[in-house]
């Protein structure tokens, strides 16, 4: 998935001695973090009803209580996993793993080869874990002190366990860090997807880096590029006493993807969900976890794509599971039952639905995020598992954040919006505010400190939307004078940028006299599928349409220099600029590219497929969407940045833009980041967040 830093019109000033709620220590009294004038925490114990406190020393998480007793010299590390009950954790180490339980004094080494365990996770109750290694599935028996090879036939094109790179990036996300295995709830079965990139071509990268010595180091990676063949993909699920593998009875190749599967709660059926190559059509199929019979028990299509369901809730009842589904072209949620059926429409809004944040399926209560009427918000909801009385616990415009009392009886509502701090209220299940907790103050009195942000709407041309923009204005903002503008954009699909939420007193823009607007266009997701739906098969055609529309609606303010509109963005936000710059020359004048696909043949198959289909199917689609052909119309000033080793949106990208660019006699900035992935830190990250202030600055202000 493209991923890019979506730069704000007005930077947060986030500071670390901002009171906020750790949580709640039981139903009526919640614990409130502040600080001292030394800016020191300390952490208040509050009533709920009267607000009368007491201070209480912090609760050290799990996490914390293990570390302290671990060994001297030893720390634990993120990838480090803690057991169900809180009493052991598993230490990954020197390509080893070892564990720590509460009562010893010290580490129990499990396993003892060269080879690194990767991706550890207990199972349900604690007593095994499941791990790869050399992209092989493994299991440890804590109990017996026994580790067991599961699978044998990995190579290095073929993966049990362990996913594929597209699948990793664009299916089961980053966040598994390649894990694709998955325990049944009673902890005796492992689910998992096995891999074949032998049909994949590669792709290398050559590192350059002084590191990478004086040859150089390559690195080869199946990568899948529009049209290009995916991996084969089998499910199959191990019984981990009998070490014995049932395949699902699949067409491993038919070309479809396989993504977010879940267990039944008894263990003794596996969901997966199944996705035609098109994207359009999404089945998901119910096996039987002892010999791979399956059938289908649910089924959605559309005539431009469909998206995994990525938070499915599987009721402990074992009635059924919870959907998230755009069916009626907004985001609602849906119970279905193993057997096929619709039990019950939950909600049926035409606004978001953005998350399930908690079930309770004893009190008969859903509770959920979502945006209400108006799309900039975000609210919390609560709904009965009948699908009736849905109530709207917080009120007030703006972004409100909940947390949960242990019975639900209160919510602390942390909310602010674009004119206000805000405040921390609480709130009962009535949605009765009961008193207000803390007020956030303003980080300065001064109003020359200070950057005036505001919500407008833009019409886009054909009248159809009304695309919700913020703009900051700079510090002591004159209305007589003339200020560049600077647009900070993502703009892919389904992908908002712009929230009724504070966005801090000033930022770098601000006091340098720049003036910067986030726009959100028809594709962004505030108008639900139909608005996203303008984007299949055309990426680039609407977004730079409504864009302009929001240039045009610039030019008409007197305070706007109109020779100086700038762009900057990072992966689809650099697709943006560059486009802006060429097709859309005669609306933007500056642009900062970075890190951009500039032509969606160069992309992932996955990703670029689901809005694009095949260049075979879409030649048509392909040209019109890429910024390469639009290099003749290019003027202006722009600044293109890219990673060297960037693994998702590759430097081919920028390589032949500018290879085209140099061949059409056009003059632009380059900057080469040695080692830069999808994205950079430390010293190099400073040295281009320096470059692109000082690009504004000069030709913005020729200084």
């Amino acid at each position: 998935m493209l991923s890019g830093t979506i730069t704000a019109s007005a930077q947060f000033n986030d500071i670390n001695s901002k009171p906020k709620i750790l949580g709640w220590q039981d139903d009526t009294h919640y614990l409130l973090q502040r600080f001292d004038k030394d800016n020191k925490p300390f952490i208040e114990r509050v009533d709920v009803k009267t607000g009368k406190s007491n201070l209480v020393p912090k609760e050290k998480t799990a996490r914390q209580k293990l570390e302290e007793m671990l060994p001297a010299g030893y720390k634990l590390e993120r990838t480090d996993i803690i057991s169900p009950d809180e009493k052991s954790v598993i230490i990954s180490k020197q390509n080893d793993l070892y564990s720590f339980t509460i009562g010893n004094t010290d580490l129990l080494r499990l396993t003892n080869d060269s080879i690194p365990e990767m991706n550890a996770r207990f199972s349900p109750n604690g007593n095994r874990i499941a791990y790869t290694k050399n992209k092989d599935l493994f299991v440890y028996n804590l109990l017996s002190k026994k580790e067991i090879r599961l699978t044998f036939d990995a190579t290095d094109k073929i993966y049990n366990g362990w996913s594929s790179w597209v699948y990793m990036e664009e299916i089961l996300g980053r966040a598994s860090r390649y894990a694709a295995f998955w325990w049944s709830p009673d902890g005796t079965k492992l689910a998992f997807f096995r891999f074949d990139d032998n049909p994949v071509p590669e792709f290398t990268l050559n590192r350059l880096d002084v590191a990478d010595g004086i040859h150089g180091i390559l690195e080869v990676t199946p990568y899948p590029k529009p049209g290009d063949a995916n991996p084969k993909v089998k499910v199959g699920i191990i019984d981990v006493l009998s070490t014995k593998t049932i395949w699902l009875k699949t067409d491993e190749n038919s070309d479809q993807y396989f993504g977010w599967p879940f267990w039944t709660p008894d263990s003794k059926k596996f969901a997966v969900q199944v996705l035609n190559r098109d994207q359009n059509d999404l089945r998901i199929i119910l096996a039987d976890a002892n010999n791979g019979e399956n059938v289908e028990i649910y089924r959605e299509n559309r005539k431009t794509w469909v998206d995994f369901f990525e938070d499915v809730y599987v009721l402990k009842n074992g009635k059924g599971f919870i959907l998230r589904s755009y069916r009626n072209d907004w985001e609602n949620l849906y119970i279905q039952g193993w057997d096929g059926k619709l039990i019950t429409q939950l909600t049926n809004f035409n606004w978001r639905v953005k998350e399930i944040e908690k079930v309770d399926e004893v009190a008969g209560y859903v509770y959920f995020s979502g945006t209400g009427k108006e799309s900039t918000d975000n609210h919390f909801f609560r709904v009965s598992l009948d699908g009736k009385n849905i109530l709207q616990l917080t009120n007030g415009e703006g972004t409100h954040q909940v947390q949960m009392s242990p019975k639900r009886t209160y919510f602390a509502d942390t909310w602010n919006n674009i004119n206000s701090t805000g405040s921390i209220k609480i709130i009962d299940k009535n949605a009765k505010e009961i008193r207000e907790a803390f007020k956030f103050e303003q980080l300065t009195n001064d109003v020359s400190k200070q950057a005036k942000s505001e919500m407008v709407s833009i019409l886009t041309a054909d009248g159809l939307f009304k695309m919700p923009a913020i703009i900051t204005y700079p510090l002591n903002f004159d209305e007589s004078k003339k200020y560049p503008v600077v647009f900070t954009i993502y703009g892919g699909p389904n992908a908002q940028g712009v929230s009724n939420s504070w966005r801090g007193n000033t930022s770098w823009y601000s006091e340098n006299g720049i003036i910067t607007i986030t726009v959100d266009h028809r594709g962004s997701g505030h108008f639900g599928k139909k608005g996203q739906d303008y984007m299949h098969r055309n990426l680039g055609k609407w977004e730079i349409s409504d864009y302009t529309d929001a240039v045009k609606w610039l030019r008409t303010k007197s305070y706007v220099d109109t020779t100086k509109i700038g762009i900057t963005g990072g992966s689809y936000g650099g697709y943006m600029t560059c486009l802006a710059l060429t097709k859309g020359k005669d609306f933007w004048t500056h642009g900062i590219a970075s890190y951009s696909v500039t032509d969606w043949k160069l992309y992932d198959n996955v990703y670029t497929e689901r809005y694009m289909d095949t260049p075979q199917d879409n030649p048509e689609g392909y040209k019109e969407s890429s910024a390469l052909n639009y290099i003749a119309d290019y003027k202006g000033k722009l600044l293109i940045v890219h990673g060297d080793m960037d693994d998702n949106v590759h430097m081919q990208n920028t390589i032949q833009f500018i290879s085209k660019m140099q061949d059409a006699g056009k003059s632009f900035e380059l900057m080469i980041y040695p080692g830069g992935r999808h994205g950079w830190g430390g010293t190099k990250r400073t040295h281009s967040t320096n470059d692109a202030r000082k690009f504004w600055l000069k030709h913005f202000f020729k200084e």
